[in-house]
């Protein structure tokens, strides 16, 4: 019996029971949508305010907004903004490049302008320049105030105010390259200069394009500011304007307006430079 009983075979476990089907509930999100749609009516309302207004007078805006005066206005604040990003960018270039050297002499020379364009007011610096005859009335036996006009001394100040700037863009988009790629460089003969150029620089745009495009949209922003030295700038052109017909707010909002449509293009352009210089980095695509 013991035999029989031994050579049964073994009951065989039953099969496991399915779980039951889970019901998957969404969660309630009821205050961010009560807090999105509380802000969307604020802004309807704003923007219903704002367009229902007659004190903005937008009929005024409309005539004013492509006249002679304004358009030539909005042409040298470009042709500025870019000048100054061009310049300011190849001597914050080359004060990066300065920086890192390994001379104490160059590192301390870039510190030094660096450290003192940063420290002064860009309004004090375009009167300084301004007023630049009272220290050298002639350069070269030729009279400073025939040298430099209005539009040379916004181009001088803010190149070199936004080369300091740019200088720490740079350095800082530079230190961001991993030193093996550098080393890498190295061990394959290239000198400084063509590591810099074909090694360094390619990689180091993923973190130079992002603050840079923020300096591009301050600098058209910051141009504003040459018409305390009466550059016809678009700002200073609808002040001529305004001073003439008493029509500040609209005009004010013609110059606002054109700000507000230029920055839009250039963030869009930032856009498509910053996702070009991010391929095959993690991240790329949700640029």
């Amino acid at each position: 019996m013991s035999a029989i009983i031994a050579k049964a075979p073994a009951p065989t476990p039953a099969p496991p029971t399915e779980p039951a089907e889970l019901r998957i509930v969404p969660a309630r999100r009821t205050g961010q949508w009560t807090a999105a749609g509380a802000v969307l009516v604020l802004a309807v309302l704003g923007a219903y305010s704002v367009v229902t207004n007659r004190a903005f007078q937008w009929d005024v805006v409309g005539d004013h907004f492509t006249s002679a005066a304004v358009l030539r206005g909005l042409g040298l604040t470009l042709w500025l903004t870019a000048v100054v990003m061009v310049l300011g960018f190849a001597i914050g270039t080359l004060l990066a490049v300065l920086r890192l050297s390994a001379n104490p002499v160059l590192r301390a020379v870039s510190w030094a302008y660096v450290w003192f364009f940063r420290s002064t007011p860009i309004l004090v610096q375009l009167l300084f320049w301004f007023n630049i005859g009272a220290l050298y009335p002639t350069v070269l036996g030729v009279e400073t105030v025939d040298l430099l006009g209005p539009v040379s001394v916004a181009v001088i100040g803010l190149t070199l105010h936004e080369g300091a700037y740019a200088a720490e863009v740079v350095r800082g988009g530079i230190l961001s390259v991993d030193r093996g790629q550098i080393e890498a460089a190295q061990s394959l003969g290239l000198g400084r200069r063509r590591r810099l150029t074909r090694i360094v620089l390619p990689q180091a745009m993923r973190s130079i394009v992002p603050p840079a495009g923020n300096m591009l949209i301050g600098t058209l922003k910051g141009t504003s500011i040459v018409s305390v030295i009466a550059v016809q700038d678009l700002l200073y052109s609808v002040q001529l304007v305004y001073h003439r017909t008493y029509e500040v707010v609209p005009l004010l909002l013609v110059a606002t307006v054109w700000y507000v449509l230029v920055t839009s293009v250039l963030s869009v352009g930032q856009h498509y430079v910053e996702r070009h210089y991010a391929r095959g980095t993690a991240g790329a695509g949700a640029r």
